[in-house]
């Protein structure tokens, strides 16, 4: 796995929370910033359980959760921007470092998948 996917996952979940703290305080808005908490720490949360999958599969699996999870915070992020809850700064700083980390995530399921595949043809 790639090793700075973790880290930036968990240093993204501890942002997604100051979010939802800043949304929910300053903003009093409860809707958008409970669920991007939740979708925005679920994305290291399933990238740490990857770390000891069982099987490759399982591996897979927990990072296509992963990935699905980031999409979903990609989207809410998108909204509590539409809302003009969060500044163009501060909107264009999480998008980036969100699909930064889809694209990891991406990299890693297609590399894995085709480990995956590559191994079951052997066995052919």
């Amino acid at each position: 796995m790639e090793n700075n996917v973790y880290q930036l996952s968990k240093a993204f979940a501890i942002r997604m929370y100051s979010l939802f703290e800043y949304l929910v305080r300053e903003k009093r808005e409860y809707i958008f910033s409970k669920q991007s908490a939740r979708s925005g720490t679920s994305i290291g949360a399933n990238i740490h359980e990857a770390k000891f999958a069982q099987s490759n599969a399982d591996f897979i699996s927990k990072m296509s959760i992963a990935l699905k999870e980031a999409s979903e915070t990609d989207y809410w992020i998108d909204l509590i921007y539409e809302k003009k809850l969060i500044t163009d700064v501060e909107y264009e700083s999480l998008h980036n470092d969100c699909q930064r980390i889809i694209a990891i995530l991406i990299k890693i399921v297609k590399k894995s998948k085709e480990k995956e595949s590559n191994k079951s043809q052997t066995k052919e």
